[in-house]
């Protein structure tokens, strides 16, 4: 076994350890991933530079090769020009959700708090929905829903409501209406919206509101009002801080001083925890989802005492790259879904991103499995919710595991996992495909030409390449 190797399993381990040790319903702080040192191959396999003739004249492409197992880079063409990468932004957008929640075994939670002197009160005056502003919260089905909620609440001894209040400040939504897929984005959204979203944050707030109330109703919980308030963003409650007199000489610290009831945060009586986001993540890369990519990316936006920002979100998601020790140079970043033509993404960023994730995350913290044997053996949370290709499917599902590559590379024999990118003049290919060896590679190839370039000629070299290079590696 080479030192390179060894090196790298003692990297993976550590990552390991660091990344998901850390399952958690709230955003949390994650140390760097090890960097993992790479070793330039001699020469590119004329076979698979070969596959690349059959590209159309004016069609720029960067591409970039590793393999997992030995950390050889094993081809690279132009692999630090910036390129428009279309949908391989989903990609990105997963790799900072999986970082925010701590890997799959991570959630989002929402719950319904009352005012802190009225804990414990049959009759309160206002109760409010406050939420992770996922793209997975039901309105009636299953433990992470509405209707979850309101059973809790009538359990907690809750029988009357005089006013519903939604949360929903904590997202600067608008600035969704002026972007990528052009309609805003609620802070608190529910699943059955996502083939009829809300036009703007008000029609958001009624929707849900009247859907908490037909549920707190159906609970057996009486609901004072119709109308659908907006509660105020909470500032942490200022309480004066004691300082030890001069007159008494007592220089020790003072107590922490009782924060009055009326000026104490909302407290919670019922609460609800999705599940792994690995779920919506296949749903969203799999068929290539623009919208649920735009909400996950909301995710991230959202902060605890301010309206989160479009900005916010994409600087926690450079933040992400930069824990997985992805060079930034050229990378800029607009949307979540790619649809946005002045995102730029180069080959060595995209294969740096998927070979942290090929070893980040794993189901179980502490595994003592290589990534080789969990990729193996479809443990590897990644890599599972990618297209895999030649499924044979005729639609993208979201319940169908080939989506956009079902219908591509069929009778191949390939094991290839791979997220496609499609735009007017932009095709791109990045994933992971098994080689001859038995060792896995990662690979991106990005090609931008003219609009009217011929995507499916496109799509055709891109497979060629893919099975010339298993072929030769």
């Amino acid at each position: 076994m080479t030192v390179s190797v060894l090196l790298r399993r003692a990297a993976a381990l550590v990552a390991l350890t660091l990344l998901l040790g850390l399952g958690a319903s709230t955003p949390v702080s994650q140390p760097e991933v090890v960097a993992l040192t790479l070793h330039r191959a001699a020469a590119p396999d004329p076979a698979v530079r070969a596959a690349l003739r059959g590209l159309p004249p004016g069609v720029r492409t960067g591409l970039h090769v590793i393999d997992l197992t030995t950390g050889h880079v094993l081809d690279e063409l132009d692999p630090d020009t910036a390129l428009i990468p279309a949908s391989l932004m989903k990609v990105v957008t997963a790799a900072g959700v999986l970082s925010d929640r701590g890997g799959a075994r991570g959630w989002w939670s929402t719950e319904l708090t009352v005012p802190a002197a009225q804990v414990g009160h049959a009759s309160v005056t206002t109760l409010t929905l406050r939420g992770s502003g996922d793209p997975t919260l039901e309105a009636t089905h299953g433990p992470y829903s509405l209707r979850a909620l309101a059973v809790q609440a009538r359990a907690h001894g809750l029988r009357r409501v005089a006013r519903v209040r939604l949360a929903d400040q904590t997202l600067e939504g608008q600035a969704w209406a002026d972007g990528s897929i052009g309609v805003p984005m609620p802070a608190l959204t529910l699943a059955g919206w996502h083939d009829d979203p809300p036009p703007g944050a008000v029609s958001a707030r009624q929707r849900l509101g009247r859907a908490l109330i037909a549920e707190l109703r159906r609970a057996g919980v009486g609901v004072g009002s119709e109308m659908v308030e907006s509660a105020p963003v909470e500032a942490p409650a200022s309480v004066p801080v004691a300082v030890p007199g001069e007159d008494t000489g007592d220089t020790s610290s003072p107590p922490q001083p009782l924060v009055p009831v009326a000026r104490r945060p909302e407290q919670g009586i019922a609460s609800v925890r999705s599940g792994s986001p690995t779920a919506v993540l296949a749903a969203t890369l799999r068929p290539s989802d623009n919208l649920l990519a735009e909400e996950l990316l909301a995710t991230l936006a959202r902060r605890p005492a301010a309206p989160g920002r479009h900005a916010d979100a994409l600087a926690r998601l450079r933040a992400a790259l930069r824990r997985m020790h992805v060079d930034l140079s050229g990378v800029v970043l607009h949307d979540g879904s790619g649809l946005d033509r002045r995102n730029r993404l180069t080959p060595r960023a995209m294969t740096t991103v998927l070979r942290a994730l090929y070893d980040l995350p794993y189901p179980a913290p502490g595994t003592a499995a290589q990534p080789a044997d969990v990729y193996r053996t479809r443990r590897n949370v990644f890599a599972e919710l990618l297209p895999q290709a030649g499924t044979g499917e005729t639609v993208p599902r979201h319940d169908g595991r080939g989506g956009t590559l079902a219908l591509r590379l069929r009778g191949s024999g390939l094991d290839v996992r791979a997220k496609t990118g499609t735009l007017p003049g932009v095709s791109a290919l990045a994933g992971y495909v098994t080689g001859h060896s038995g060792h896995t590679l990662a690979f991106a190839v990005i090609m931008n030409g003219p609009p009217s370039s011929p995507i499916l000629t496109l799509r055709a070299v891109q497979d060629d390449f893919v099975q010339a290079l298993a072929s030769a590696y």
